[in-house]
C-alpha cells in the first residue's frame, strides 16, 4: 500500500470514527432539510461598471476550512493563485497572477485597510491570511481589470482583492472548531459573540494552527487572536477591530531547472528540495565530504538541501471606523489604522554556496588562502569562521511600523451620487541582515529559534520613510432609469527615502564599490481618470463597460533584499541611483474592458436558474521596470534598472452558474489570456555592441493562456457534497519562452453532514465535513520562478492528495 492511500485510509477512519461517536450518544440527524441555498460562486457585483466577483466566506471554507482568501479567490474567473501547501499559508512560494498582471502589481486591502503589495518580505502591509482569521471573513471581492478609485493602494495595476471581515452576531453564542488530518494537522478554532446590546455587540476569536510540512520535517504552526466590535444607531455605526498573528512557516527551495541546475549536475532536478532539519549529522557529514570546506555535494549542484530555512512573523493590526449620517442621503466615513510587524527570514545552509565565500572574505580578507576566496585553505577558514560545521545562519529581519488614515464622502444628490476620498500613510520599515555562526555549542538552533549568540557579522541595516497620499472623486450619474455613467480620477502622491545604518563592505580591488544609495524620490500622478458606464438592457441582462489608469509607485526594497530586485534603493552606486530618479517613470497600466451580465430563472426541465457574466478586456502596460544586470557576490558591480517598455494584454472571462432547482448548482469559469512584450531590450554591452534580448512579441513567462475552474454541489437535507476543478494551460518559463512547464488539473472534494438534533442542550448544532485537495494526487509545477531570460528556471511542486475532517459546533 501505498503512503498515499494510508493517509486516505487513515482519514476515512477519521470520518467513521466521528460519524460513530455521535450516533452512539444518540445523535439524530435532522429530517428536514435546511433552507435551500445556492453557491456563493456570484459572478457578478450589481451595477458596477467594472468586471467584479464575489465569493462568500461559507464557500471559502467549503474549500478547505481555514484556507487563505487569497488563495480561495482561485476559483475565480482570470484568477491564478499558486502554493506548495493546500491552505496557501505559505508565502515564500505563493504567487497570484490576474489577467497577466503578478502579485506585486494588484491591490490589496482588509475592511479597507491597505495590506501592501503581497510581496515576500513586504514593506508596507501583510498577507490577509495574517489580517484576519479565515473562519471570520464574510467576503472576498475581486476587481480583475481595475480596482475601485477608493481602493487604498499603491500596486494596484491590474486590479483589487478585498477581504472583509464578518461583523458580530446578533445573538449570544459561539463557535467552536477542530480540523485533524494528513502530516499531523491540527487546526483549532474558537469564537464568542456577546450579540446585541444597548451598548453594541462584540466577538472575540483564537486560533491554533500546526501542521508538518509534507516533504520535510518542518512544522508550520501559529496563533491569531481576533476581536471586533460594532456599535450602530440612527447617528452611525462605529466599528473597532484588533488582529494579533504569531507564525512560523518552515520553507522549501525551489528546484532550479536548465542553466539554473550547475554543469556537473544537470540531471539532478528533484520534484522536491526540502531541508534535512533535524538531521544534522547527515547533513554536516554532506557538507565536509572535500576537506571540512562546507561544500554541497557535487553531484546535487544548486539543488543542494539547507539544513532549514523558515519565515518568522509577528503582527498586531488595528483599526477604528466612524460612519456618521450627517444628513439624509449624506455619509461621511473616517477610518484610522495602525499596524506594526516584526520578522525575519531565517536560514542554516553551507559556507560554501551562491558566491558567500566572496562576501566573506569581503568582511574578512585575511581568510584568503592563494589569493582565491574559493581556495581549498579560504573555504576552511571560512567554515571555521562559522563554528567549523560547514554550516551558517544568516537572519534577514523585518520591521514595519505604519498608521495610516481613510476618509470618505458619500452623496446622494437627486441622481448624482458623489464620492469623494483620501487615503494617507506613513510608514517606517526597514531590513538588516546578519550572520551567525551553526557551531557544536549552538547545533540546537531550530527552525523556530531567534539567534541569541553573538553574530559574526552584520552586513547591511537599511531604514526607510514612506508618505503616501492619494486622492479620488467620483460621480455615478442615473442619467435615465436602466443607465448609470460613472466618472471620476484618483491622484497618487508618494515621497520615500532612506537611511543607511550599517553600509555593505567591499574588496579593496574591486572596480566600483558597491553601497546603498541615499536619497528621496518623489512621485505624482495628478490625473488618473476612470470612466464607466452599466446598462440594464432588460430586468436580466445588463451591460457594462469602464476604462481606466493605474500606476505603481517604486518600492522601497524587494524580495531578498540586497542588490536585488526592482527598488532604486537597491541599486548600488550613488550615481546609478541619480540616474534612476532622472530617467525612469512608474509603472502605468490603461486598462478597458466591458461585457454582459445575466441573471435568469428557466423553465428547461431540471434547469431552473442560469447567472453569468462575459467580460474582454485590454491591458497596455507601460514603463515596465526590470533589473537587466543582476547584482552577484562574485563579480560586484551596480545593478541597472530601467524601463523597457510595455505590455499588451488581450483576454476573454466566461462563467456562470447553472441552477438546477435548489439542490445541484454547476459553476464554471473560462478564462483566455494573451500578454505579450512590446519590444525587445538591451541588457548590457559586450566587446563595445548592445546585448539585443528580443522579447518582443513573447508571452509574459508565468502566464497561463488558459483557465478554467469548476465547481459541482449538491444539497440534500442534512448532507452537503462539492466536487471542484482546477486547469491551469502551458506556462512560459523563461523571457524568450524556449521553456515552458505543463499544463495541470487538480481536483479536490468536499462532503458534510449537519446535525441539528443534539442530547447537548447548549450545542444548537453540529457540522461535519470532509475535505480532500488534489483528489488525483497531481504531479506537476506550482509556483514558478522565471530567474533569466532563455534555458532555466525555477518552481515549486503541487501539494499531493491530502485529508482533512472538519468538526464544527455553535453553541
Amino acid at each position: 500500500m501505498t503512503n498515499s492511500r494510508r493517509r486516505d485510509l487513515r482519514a476515512l477512519l477519521l470520518v467513521a470514527t466521528a460519524l460513530g461517536s455521535l450516533a452512539a450518544r444518540g445523535v439524530s440527524v435532522a429530517q428536514t432539510a435546511p433552507a435551500a441555498t445556492t453557491t456563493e460562486v456570484v459572478v457578478t457585483a450589481a451595477k458596477t461598471t467594472r468586471s467584479a466577483v464575489v465569493l462568500g466566506g461559507v464557500e471559502m471554507q467549503k474549500i478547505l476550512p481555514g484556507i487563505n482568501p487569497l488563495k480561495a479567490i482561485e476559483t475565480l474567473p482570470g484568477v491564478l493563485f499558486e502554493t506548495a501547501d493546500p491552505w496557501g499559508n505559505n508565502e515564500q512560494n505563493e504567487s497570484i497572477f490576474v489577467h497577466g498582471f503578478s502579485t506585486q502589481q494588484l491591490g490589496y486591502t482588509m475592511d479597507g485597510v491597505p495590506l501592501g503589495d503581497q510581496q515576500y518580505g513586504n514593506y508596507n502591509g501583510l498577507s490577509a491570511s495574517r489580517a484576519v482569521t479565515s473562519e471570520n471573513v464574510s467576503k472576498v471581492v475581486l476587481s480583475s481589470g481595475a480596482g475601485a478609485l477608493g481602493v487604498a493602494s499603491t500596486s494596484n495595476l491590474g486590479g483589487a482583492i478585498e477581504t472583509f471581515s464578518s461583523d458580530p452576531k446578533h445573538q449570544f453564542g459561539g463557535t467552536a472548531e477542530q480540523v485533524l488530518g494528513s502530516y499531523a494537522t491540527t487546526r483549532s478554532f474558537l469564537r464568542i459573540d456577546s450579540g446585541d446590546s444597548p451598548y453594541g455587540a462584540l466577538y472575540v476569536s483564537y486560533l491554533h494552527q500546526d501542521a508538518r510540512a509534507w516533504d520535510f520535517h518542518g512544522h508550520q504552526r501559529g496563533d491569531q487572536v481576533n476581536a471586533k466590535y460594532v456599535h450602530e444607531d440612527a447617528h452611525g455605526k462605529l466599528t473597532l477591530y484588533g488582529d494579533w498573528s504569531q507564525k512560523v512557516e518552515p520553507n522549501e527551495d525551489a528546484t532550479s531547472f536548465g542553466n539554473q541546475q550547475t554543469a556537473a549536475a544537470a540531471g539532478f532536478t528533484p520534484y522536491t528540495r526540502p531541508f534535512q532539519y533535524p538531521n544534522l549529522g547527515q547533513e554536516i557529514a554532506s557538507l565536509n565530504t572535500t576537506a571540512s570546506t562546507g561544500t554541497p555535494p557535487a553531484a546535487q549542484g544548486n539543488n543542494f538541501s539547507n539544513y532549514f530555512s523558515a519565515a518568522q512573523r509577528r503582527d498586531a493590526l488595528t483599526y477604528i471606523k466612524y460612519d456618521y449620517n450627517v444628513a439624509p442621503g449624506l455619509t461621511w466615513s473616517n477610518q484610522a489604522y495602525y499596524h506594526n510587524q516584526y520578522g525575519r527570514g531565517i536560514v542554516a545552509g553551507p559556507t560554501n554556496q551562491a558566491g558567500l565565500p566572496a562576501l566573506f572574505a569581503t568582511y574578512f580578507p585575511s581568510l584568503i588562502v592563494g589569493g582565491s576566496s574559493t581556495s581549498v585553505g579560504s573555504l576552511q577558514n571560512i567554515a571555521n569562521l562559522f563554528g567549523g560545521t560547514g554550516l551558517e545562519v544568516r537572519t534577514t529581519e523585518y520591521h514595519i511600523n505604519r498608521e495610516g488614515l481613510l476618509s470618505n464622502v458619500n452623496w446622494q444628490l437627486g441622481q448624482h451620487n458623489i464620492e469623494a476620498g483620501l487615503w494617507y500613510e506613513h510608514n517606517e520599515s526597514g531590513q538588516h541582515r546578519v550572520w551567525y555562526p551553526f557551531s557544536k555549542a549552538n547545533n540546537d538552533l531550530t527552525p523556530y529559534d531567534i539567534p541569541s549568540g553573538a553574530s559574526v557579522l552584520t552586513q547591511d541595516a537599511v531604514n526607510f520613510k514612506t508618505d503616501d497620499v492619494q486622492i479620488h472623486l467620483q460621480d455615478q450619474w442615473r442619467i435615465l432609469p436602466t443607465v448609470l455613467l460613472q466618472a471620476g480620477f484618483k491622484s497618487s502622491l508618494q515621497t520615500a527615502s532612506n537611511d543607511v545604518l550599517v553600509q555593505q563592505k567591499n574588496l579593496p580591488t574591486v572596480a566600483v564599490p558597491v553601497h546603498f544609495p541615499t536619497g528621496s524620490i518623489t512621485t505624482n500622478e495628478g490625473f488618473l481618470p476612470q470612466f464607466g458606464a452599466v446598462w440594464d438592457v432588460t430586468d436580466h441582462e445588463q451591460l457594462f463597460a469602464n476604462i481606466q489608469k493605474n500606476l505603481r509607485q517604486f518600492i522601497p526594497y524587494s524580495q531578498g533584499g540586497n542588490f536585488y530586485g526592482t527598488a532604486p534603493w537597491s541599486l548600488g552606486t550613488q550615481a546609478a541611483f541619480d540616474l534612476f530618479k532622472q530617467t525612469v517613470s512608474p509603472e502605468t497600466s490603461w486598462t478597458y474592458e466591458g461585457g454582459v451580465r445575466t441573471h435568469r430563472n428557466v423553465d428547461l426541465g431540471f434547469l431552473t436558474s442560469i447567472e453569468g457574466q462575459a467580460s474582454y478586456y485590454h491591458v497596455d502596460f507601460s514603463n515596465r521596470i526590470l533589473n537587466v544586470a543582476p547584482y552577484n557576490f562574485i563579480n560586484p558591480a551596480p545593478s541597472i534598472l530601467v524601463n523597457v517598455g510595455g505590455v499588451t494584454t488581450d483576454g476573454v472571462d466566461i462563467a456562470g452558474t447553472l441552477n438546477f432547482g435548489s439542490h445541484v448548482h454547476f459553476y464554471d469559469a473560462v478564462s483566455y489570456n494573451k500578454s505579450t512584450y512590446d519590444s525587445n531590450y538591451n541588457s548590457g554591452i559586450s566587446n563595445g555592441v548592445a546585448v539585443v534580448v528580443a522579447t518582443g512579441g513573447k508571452v509574459v513567462p508565468g502566464t497561463p493562456d488558459w483557465l478554467n475552474k469548476t465547481i459541482l454541489s449538491a444539497n440534500f437535507g442534512p448532507f452537503e457534497a462539492q466536487v471542484n476543478g482546477d486547469y491551469i494551460g502551458k506556462r512560459f518559463a523563461t523571457y524568450l519562452n524556449d521553456l515552458s512547464v505543463k499544463s495541470t488539473f487538480v481536483v479536490g472534494l468536499e462532503g458534510s453532514y449537519v446535525f441539528n438534533s443534539l442530547p447537548v442542550t447548549w450545542v444548537h448544532s453540529a457540522k461535519l465535513s470532509v475535505n480532500v485537495t488534489n483528489l488525483a494526487d497531481t504531479r506537476g509545477v506550482s509556483t514558478l520562478v522565471t530567474t533569466s531570460a532563455s534555458g532555466g528556471y525555477q518552481a515549486y511542486p503541487i501539494a499531493p492528495r491530502m485529508a482533512f475532517v472538519t468538526l464544527t459546533a455553535g453553541f
